[in-house]
């Protein structure tokens, strides 16, 4: 028969054995010191001044002093002396220094391992249900990088589900941006939780926006909305072609022009203005007590819009001279300039004719 226990090495009682209690008495000692073990640190290497009766160290790799010679060993303070105990794997021991579990490894203290994977749920700070099965109850939530990078991953089954991030207050929805009923990325806002309005929407096939918070049209001019390029105005079409659709202006602001006939200028508005330097005449028909020229006609740069009144006015292009000009056309008007002396030199006089191109 063998003398100690195979496990915890405790000292049997022999047959006829002498003292009996002494070999009982240290079994009960080496209990006492494992079961239940709690150790007052691990890794410890310098025994303490004045250890209390009981008080068990978890020791490190390289100890000191009366512990010599023990590494990896458990050290108890009993009787005015250290008694020494080599743990098995799988021992646990309650660190009482960081206040945890701790295990035999076979050759030290460590964690206890847990479960990481296929988990029910994880509450930190809080408690998860079957549907937040990761809840987090802190100040704040820090993701960081393992590399370069780091990317946050929210997937759904189908087109037609939601990936989204919802922003709550008093755990009522006021704000939702993500995937919400399609793949076209959208921010949704709410002022109760029930009613939503969709303030932006991004098409996944272009990238274009729409949306509550983006002009609707031309003529939509709600404060506090995004302009769109084909409905404002900016660098790229301030200064371009001008066109309209029933009155409403979607081209540039101001086009401008030039063509054998003269200059034109066109506003987004439907103002049209058009200037000349008319062909050089002299003037020495007598017409009255003045002196004109002959007749001539005016052919606009560009048209304007049949049915609107044109104005036009000039002058005779130096002093003592002026220009008279019949009613115009849409498209031209008839003049003459006009002197107070006889005057044969070729000036050219100027006009300008004011209308509407639509």
């Amino acid at each position: 028969m063998s003398q100690i226990s195979p496990r915890l090495n405790l000292p049997f009682l022999q047959p006829s054995q002498a003292q009996k209690h002494v070999t009982h008495n240290e079994a009960l000692r080496q209990l006492d010191m494992i079961v239940q073990l709690s150790v007052a640190s691990v890794n410890a290497t310098t025994p303490p001044v004045a250890p209390n009766q009981g008080e068990t160290h978890a020791l490190g790799a390289a100890p000191l002093g009366d512990w010599v010679g023990q590494a990896g060993t458990l050290a108890a303070w009993l009787d005015n002396a250290w008694h020494f105990v080599s743990p098995d794997t799988g021992w646990r021991a309650w660190d009482e220094s960081a206040g945890q579990m701790k295990i035999w490894d076979g050759s030290g203290w460590i964690e206890l391992p847990m479960a990481t994977q296929n988990l029910n749920g994880v509450g930190v700070a809080t408690g998860y249900d079957a549907t937040n099965r990761l809840s987090v109850r802190s100040p704040a939530t820090l993701l960081s990088h393992d590399g370069t990078g780091h990317q946050v991953k929210i997937n759904k089954a189908g087109a037609s589900d939601t990936a989204s991030l919802l922003f709550q207050s008093n755990w009522t929805g006021h704000a939702e941006m993500g995937l919400s009923g399609s793949t076209a990325f959208s921010i949704k806002v709410s002022p109760d939780g029930g009613s939503w309005t969709e303030a932006l929407a991004f098409d996944p096939t272009d990238g274009t926006a729409s949306g509550a918070a983006v002009q609707a049209s031309a003529v939509d001019t709600t404060a506090g909305r995004l302009m769109r390029a084909d409905f404002g105005y900016g660098p790229g079409n301030l200064v371009g072609p001008v066109s309209e659709n029933s009155g409403v202006p979607t081209g540039a602001v101001i086009e401008s022009g030039t063509t054998p006939n003269g200059d034109y200028v066109r506003f987004a508005d439907g103002t049209q203005i058009c200037t000349a330097a008319l062909a050089a005449t002299d003037c020495t028909i007598a017409e009255g007590v003045l002196f004109a020229s002959s007749s001539s006609s005016w052919l606009f740069p560009v048209a304007f819009v049949s049915g609107t009144s044109v104005t036009v006015s000039g002058s005779g292009g130096v002093t003592g001279r002026f220009a008279s000009f019949d009613a115009p056309t849409n498209s031209q008007v008839t003049y003459k300039a006009l002197s107070t002396v006889n005057d044969a030199t070729l000036q050219s006089p100027t006009a300008t004719a004011i209308g509407r191109w639509f």
